[in-house]
């Protein structure tokens, strides 16, 4: 009979139990006796959200596709759980041998958003380890961490023994090797970190040391150890076409946020928005075979029984095959009743005749992400999109019967002023109206335009790292300013405005943009009852003002000032392949409002072209 480690009175107990029992559809069983690498997947948030997670399911299938590694998935338990287990002295388990997280050789914990880093301390305590890496001793579990946080890995640093950067596809392989190694050789931990250091895209925070100036800003960060790297150089999947793939992700037993197949177009994106780090840190573009994701569609919908497919990527509109691949889905699967998805779309004439004839526009909204309301703020941004552009996609959406629009907004942008803020109300107000300029007939009902606006978080490897940010007061002034501009247009009353929460944006961005003084923080907000502070309902800012306080850490340092050119960020012993001259030439450029082309017009020279392949290979003698 198979072991469950909570037993029937907890699991009657608690919400959505299904989230910690496993044995789902696809998920890899092993016999533990006859692996010689136990791999704890972690994710720190709850598990319909771990489960949604690309770049997770891409790694379970490829560490399990070795014999002698057992990839098992943990997902961060719900409060009412949480408490539970350590009330009873419970340790966190893994879902597929129910066996404790802590016994493994390797926890291996996703970094996918800042505000879900208390949540890191959760499962590192419920594992029952030292939360700081300097306390844990031979024998206790690697604790690695990886994904777009890694890229500024050094608020978390004292937490980890080492942090992946880049694409896991390319260097998991060696690092387990040298493991191995280290096993039977009878290495050391220290001995082992050591070494695994000089694996491409390891960083072992324990082998570096920061100095600082007297002004609180970094003078220099060096290795402390011999044959250790200065710089970590990110890792990058060049042939991704024939990357690992998840041909048979593991199917959830509850609904879970993105419950559906998933095909990866293309990584990176050509159109270099300043604000945007997902474009820069993904960088170079490159497409997967269009004949490949028709194999991959039919693999999955078999294995999987679901009955939608999502096209995913940063900017599905810019993958060359589009067109092709669309058609085949709809023509060969339509008519066994599976819908297809299309996030990240541009509204233009063929995505509206893809949309209409997979969606049903009666009941479905379209989203617009102009980011900005004003033609300057644009130009600033580098969003490439004119007014002209995004009026003309309304008015095709309206023609073709859609009446619902979400439009996406950013406050707190650089060198934005009161005209910009008014400019999204002024410009909501002005698709509305293009909405009426359709005769009645040919209306489907009411005009429905919900507008929403988050605040502007200057994020590492970004044109905007110099940028500043401003305390949660001025943010709501800005807000209150957007919410009085939509009640005076025409058009109010097809208007809905919405406003994310500015304290939250404010602890986002010291987190991104924090150095080593940022962890003691993290850690006495824990220790203070900070859990799962990614959702509204559990976050709390008082208590986290109380732990920057016990700290001795001023917020205001990290999101107050505008960065200096020459000062060394946090982050600057990272190699993302692109060049810190290029992100610079690039702020200088967006207080210029200067607009650079996309990567398929013209190669800007941001150095991503050393990796090969892709967009930058074709373009890189236009630069």
């Amino acid at each position: 009979m198979r072991k469950q480690a909570l037993n029937d009175e907890i699991l009657l107990k608690i919400e959505k139990p299904a989230r910690y029992i496993g044995n789902e559809l696809n998920c890899v069983i092993k016999d533990p006796e006859r692996v010689k690498i136990r791999f704890a997947m972690c994710f720190p948030d709850v598990y319909e959200i771990g489960m949604s997670h690309l770049g997770m399911k891409i790694l379970y299938e490829m560490f399990n596709q070795r014999e002698d590694v057992w990839c098992e998935r943990v997902f961060s338990p719900w409060p009412d759980l949480h408490r539970i287990m350590k009330e009873r002295n419970i340790p966190l388990f893994a879902l597929e041998s129910q066996d404790p997280a802590g016994q493994s050789d390797f926890i291996g914990i996703t970094l996918q958003y800042e505000m879900c880093y208390t949540n890191i301390l959760q499962i590192l305590d419920l594992s029952q380890l030292p939360l700081l890496a300097k306390d844990r001793t031979d024998g206790m579990p690697i604790v690695i961490g990886g994904g777009p946080c890694a890229y500024n890995p050094e608020p978390i640093a004292a937490f980890f023994d080492m942090f992946y950067i880049g694409e896991g596809e390319v260097s998991y392989d060696a690092l387990f090797d040298l493991y191995l190694q280290a096993e039977r050789e009878g290495w050391s931990r220290r001995e082992f970190l050591v070494r695994a250091a000089s694996v491409p895209g390891i960083y072992v925070p324990l082998l570096y040391d920061v100095f600082y100036k007297e002004d609180g800003t970094i003078e220099k960060m060096v290795p402390n150890t011999d044959g250790v790297p200065k710089k970590v150089k990110k890792q990058v999947v060049t042939d991704f076409t024939n990357s690992v793939w998840p041909t048979k992700p593991v199917v959830p037993f509850l609904k879970i946020t993105q419950d559906r197949v998933v095909l990866e177009l293309m990584r990176g994106c050509i159109r270099g928005c300043r604000f945007c780090q997902a474009g820069q840190i993904y960088r170079p573009t490159r497409e997967k075979d269009v004949e490949v994701l028709k194999e991959y569609a039919s693999q999955m919908l078999r294995s999987t029984g679901y009955d939608e497919i999502s096209l995913t990527s940063l900017s599905s509109s810019d993958y060359s095959m589009l067109e092709p691949l669309v058609s085949y889905l709809i023509d060969n699967f339509k008519d066994q009743g599976v819908n297809i998805s299309l996030p990240s779309l541009r509204i233009d004439a063929f995505s509206l005749d893809v949309m209409g004839k997979v969606q049903d526009i009666r009941k479905s909204s379209l989203t617009f992400a102009p980011e900005a309301g004003s033609q300057h703020m644009r130009d600033v941004i580098n969003k490439g999109l004119t007014e002209e552009d995004i009026l003309h996609g309304a008015g095709l959406a309206f023609e073709s019967g859609w009446q619902k629009v979400k439009l996406y907004f950013m406050l707190g942008l650089p060198q934005e002023t009161e005209e910009d803020m008014t400019a999204i109300a002024e410009l909501a107000n002005k698709i509305a109206v293009r909405y009426y300029d359709i005769p009645k007939e040919q209306r489907n009902g009411k005009c429905q335009i919900t507008i929403s606006t988050s605040f502007f978080i200057p994020k590492p490897f970004t044109p905007f790292q110099w940028a500043r940010m401003y305390r949660k007061e001025e943010y709501q002034r800005r807000a209150a300013i957007v919410n009085n501009a939509v009640k005076q247009q025409l058009n109010r009353k097809s208007m809905k405005y919405n406003w994310h929460e500015t304290d939250v944006s404010v602890l986002e961005g010291i987190l991104a943009r924090g150095d080593r003084s940022i962890a003691k923080a993290i850690l006495y907000a824990y220790e203070d009852g900070a859990l799962f502070d990614a959702w509204s309902e559990y976050y709390d800012h008082d208590r986290w003002e109380r732990a920057f306080e016990k700290a001795g850490v001023d917020p205001d340092f990290y999101t107050m000032r505008e960065r200096a050119d020459d000062e060394i960020f946090p982050w600057d012993f990272i190699d993302n392949g692109v060049s810190k001259e290029y992100l610079l030439r690039e702020w200088k450029r967006s207080l210029e409002g200067i607009v650079t082309k996309n990567c398929r017009m013209q190669c800007s020279g941001c150095g991503a072209n050393q990796f090969g392949g892709g967009v930058c290979f074709e373009n890189q003698d236009k630069v």
